[in-house]
């Protein structure tokens, strides 16, 4: 991780916190937060565990063309690399997550990488389609949120495009790849760059199969429904109500910024985006403050306690990152070696 992606979310984060700060007297903030009635967080957790369980099935599906893993050899490693989102910068989790695949299922990191790249794909999608869902049923006057979602829509479906004609034709890309590089750079270059093309071919292999692209997005499904139902339960706990479409909404919103560069655990990106969608559905901009601040620390807090248990488990340690970075770039090499 270079220091200056690190910065650059630091300043984005603090950015979308001033915003969402800005005017608000924190002290009725945290009053709210203090009466809220935590017992609708066991829901809440339980709900996201299981959608946790989802994400690992689905995952599953990616991985069969590559190498079966049961699921339950599979539910730590999804949780390490959810964890790894939660405390470094940059999404580096899910290279975190194909680090520790390689180490314990030997799954090549350029493979499991495209699995990964893949499945935000399918969640930005999925996103898009609760805020095209909500938006008729639950219509709010917002301009911006249409721009969002039309921009959104472009760049998602046109990535989904692109990866599945590199998935129905990966020989004719790849050897017109090999022509590009091999005029470009010497062959020491060129070569360790092809061979993790070629990995990262292979990780597309599931996107080949009907019945596999049915699954990867029934199951993205879920696993959006199963967590809008945990903002529901996390509703609860506090003094005010909107409908279940809105928190789709909310949940699609969020998400499609969460995408954006931001310090560890999407701290402001996942705030501003959830606290202003629920101020335009007229929540008071204290209560929604309270809500979306207890929302995220329930997201973030067993998912991130159970990561580290199993990090542990597996002789994993902080530095466990970097090695991850040394080993998705020893794939590159090895074949000039």
């Amino acid at each position: 991780m270079k220091k200056w992606q690190f910065w650059l979310g630091v300043i984005i984060s603090v950015g979308f916190l001033v915003y969402a700060l800005q005017g608000l007297k924190l002290t009725e903030v945290f009053s709210q937060v203090q009466r809220a009635n935590y017992y609708w967080l066991i829901p809440a957790v339980a709900v996201y565990f299981v959608a946790v369980w989802a994400r690992t099935w689905r995952w599953d599906y990616m991985l069969r063309p590559i190498k079966k893993i049961p699921i339950r050899r599979l539910f730590p490693v999804v949780v390490i690399g959810y964890m790894g989102n939660n405390v470094y910068p940059f999404r580096a989790g899910e290279l975190l997550r194909s680090f520790v695949l390689y180490e314990r299922e030997d799954v090549a990191i350029g493979a499991s990488m495209a699995t990964v790249i893949v499945e935000r794909v399918f969640d930005g999608l999925v996103m898009l389609m609760f805020v095209f869902v909500a938006l008729p049923l639950t219509p709010i006057p917002s301009e911006s949120v249409q721009t969002l979602v039309v921009f959104a829509s472009i760049a998602f479906f046109a990535a989904l495009i692109v990866f599945f004609g590199l998935a129905a034709k990966p020989d004719i890309f790849y050897n017109l790849a090999a022509k590009i590089l091999n005029w470009l750079l010497p062959e020491r270059f060129a070569k360790p760059t092809l061979d993790f093309l070629a990995r990262f071919l292979e990780g597309l292999e599931s996107l080949r199969s009907f019945r596999n692209v049915v699954m990867i997005f029934l199951t993205s499904v879920v696993i959006w429904l199963l967590e809008t139902v945990k903002y529901w339960f996390v509703m609860q706990a506090f003094d005010f109500h909107v409908t279940f479409f809105a928190l789709m909404l909310m949940n699609g919103v969020v998400n499609l910024f969460t995408t954006l560069p931001s310090a560890p655990g999407y701290v402001g990106t996942f705030d501003t985006p959830g606290i202003e969608t629920l101020v335009l559905y007229g929540v008071a901009r204290t209560t929604a403050t309270a809500y979306t601040l207890v929302l995220h620390a329930a997201l973030w807090l067993p998912i991130t306690l159970l990561g580290v248990y199993y990090m542990f488990k597996e002789g994993l340690g902080w530095s466990s990152f970097s090695k991850a970075v040394e080993a998705a770039e020893g794939e590159t090499e090895e074949a000039a070696v």
